[in-house]
């Protein structure tokens, strides 16, 4: 099982497909779940001849499950480290939700040459939680109830959740998948409690303002303008407006977890951005 250690110690896991001397795309996965996500993505891209790349948060998926560094900072750092272990250079990075935060912060720091564009999925920046300078935020009670349900059944929360707002299944008329519901489930079982539990105040309190600003590639935020996780309002449209370079791109009726209810359309959309 391919893994690589961080600067801590600590062992995580990735998938590396292709050929690697194409260039590479790496995909960063949302709160709780892995790398596996994504397959809908790497397949896609795997077969047009790009070199992908997923892992597994620290705490999350097949990767070691940590009770510390379940912060923003070091998972930007986690990232340098694959990077700097497989040696990815001219890389997209596409992040969804907690990812999304996770590939900005990443962008900002980076090595110079080792990003080209990234792209942001239903992402949590600017900031989730409502603070002074982001009125429009959601309040700490949302987020306090995240941690109480994980905290007293977290197995029947991780259904509540895709079953639920995650894919808008929620919504009238919503034709539920209970593959895609399960195989959110099992992702999310397989980490640990703790590091899900520190990870909600790592996505909801983090402020990316500043990387935002400091990002100069070109970066597309795709966002669901039926979102219920990460209202739009409160993130795509306010992170935009922050980046030097960034492009928005909006979706009628799509939920947060879009990439995986509408795959065929986030697919073409992904690739159009990365080939212009």
């Amino acid at each position: 099982m391919p893994t690589t250690l961080t600067a801590d110690g600590v062992g995580l896991f990735y998938k590396d497909w292709g050929p690697k001397d194409a260039r590479p795309i790496m995909f960063h996965h949302g709160w709780p779940l892995s790398a596996d996500d994504w397959d809908s993505q790497l397949l896609f891209f795997l077969s047009r001849g790009y070199r992908v790349i997923a892992h597994d948060r620290r705490g999350h998926g097949r990767s070691e499950q940590t009770d510390t560094g379940n912060d923003m900072d070091t998972y930007a750092a986690d990232v340098a480290a694959i990077v700097r272990a497989l040696d990815l250079r001219d890389a997209v990075h596409v992040g969804h939700s907690t990812g999304g935060g996770e590939v900005i912060r990443y962008a900002a720091r980076s090595e110079p040459g080792r990003v080209s564009k990234a792209v942001l999925i239903g992402a949590v920046p600017p900031i989730m939680l409502k603070t002074p300078r982001y009125p429009g935020g959601l309040p700490m009670e949302v987020f306090d109830g995240f941690r109480e349900a994980l905290a007293r059944d977290r197995a029947q929360f991780f259904l509540d959740v895709p079953a639920g707002p995650f894919y808008g299944f929620n919504r009238e008329g919503a034709k539920a998948s209970e593959g895609l519901i399960r195989n959110w489930w099992r992702q999310g079982m397989m980490g640990g409690a703790k590091a899900h539990y520190d990870c909600i105040a790592a996505f909801s309190e983090t402020d990316f303002t500043d990387d935002l600003k400091a990002v100069s590639v070109p970066v597309l935020l795709m966002h669901g303008e039926d979102d219920q996780v990460v209202p739009i309002d409160a993130s795509a449209r306010k992170a935009v407006e922050l980046l030097p370079n960034g492009t928005l791109k909006t979706y009628p009726g799509l939920s947060h977890g879009m990439f995986a209810t509408h795959p065929d359309l986030i697919n073409a959309d992904l690739l159009a951005f990365i080939e212009e």
